[in-house]
């Protein structure tokens, strides 16, 4: 059942701007816990997916579910890296999409999660029964705007690229920015073959010879950004490695970019 403020509409998700990647706050720790007896989880079930993750053995002294073997839950969840959190979340995920647990159950513990999220500014999502990164919402628009118009076109390696890129994003406990820039930049090249016909050229090349591809000024911005790209994602010089905000850039706008030409220049 939805609760009081949601039934009545006094309830509106409101993004929070993104503070938390490389940490599992404890507040979170707890709402995954109790979020996971809401949705059936004896603390038993929830001990052996933990110890299965963490690599532990289960306390044998411990038989009773509360307050024993909570207890022990607890202490393993709060105690663990923070990235390990994920893993048990995904964990769980996994188990929610078994056979015991119906399509609704998996909904609604997905929902929830990706609303904490949202709401206390935690730069991760659910998405594919995966954790993923999950940037603004102006990032997250463009980059699906971008991979549903590609795939429609036919452009299916250029939105493969583009998975990658977030993929990287994702990484845990490091990010690969490097990986990120690498993949975004090969999925706008990819879509600028495909619309100019000139198939065996890199991006720059294409740029110099098909100059209407993008309207001036703006083609000097790609030109720039395939500069960037290759000097920091391609050629890294020594003790420049590019940050997760440039990286996040580069595939906000390599993906924006992308969509462009897919729905201005054809399919």
């Amino acid at each position: 059942m939805e609760s009081f403020s949601k039934r009545h509409g006094f309830s509106t998700l409101e993004e929070v701007e993104i503070s938390i990647r490389e940490d599992a706050p404890e507040e979170f720790r707890g709402f995954l816990m109790q979020l996971a007896y809401e949705h059936g989880f004896k603390p038993s079930i929830l001990r052996s997916l933990v110890c299965q993750v963490l690599k532990k053995m289960p306390d044998s002294g411990n038989w009773s579910e509360y307050p024993n073997i909570d207890c022990e839950v607890t202490n393993l969840l709060f105690d663990c890296k923070w990235y390990k959190v994920y893993d048990i979340l995904e964990r769980i995920l996994s188990k929610l999409q078994g056979s015991n647990y119906n399509t609704n159950v998996y909904d609604s513990f997905q929902k929830e999660i990706n609303e904490y999220f949202i709401e206390y500014g935690i730069g991760w999502k659910i998405e594919n029964g995966l954790i993923e990164f999950r940037g603004t919402e102006a990032f997250e628009l463009v980059v699906k705007t971008a991979q549903t118009a590609e795939e429609e076109a036919g452009h299916i390696t250029a939105s493969k690229e583009l998975h990658q890129a977030i993929g990287d994003l994702s990484r845990r406990p490091h990010p690969d920015a490097t990986g990120a820039i690498q993949h975004a930049m090969a999925s706008l090249e990819c879509v600028a073959r495909e619309v100019t016909g000139d198939r065996k050229a890199n991006l720059g090349d294409i740029m110099k010879r098909h100059t209407s591809i993008i309207p001036e000024p703006l083609d000097q911005a790609v030109v720039k950004a395939w500069g960037y790209a290759s000097e920091n994602g391609r050629h890294i010089r020594e003790g420049r490695e590019p940050t997760l905000n440039e990286a996040e850039l580069i595939v906000g706008l390599c993906a924006a970019l992308g969509s462009y030409l897919v729905k201005c220049r054809g399919t």
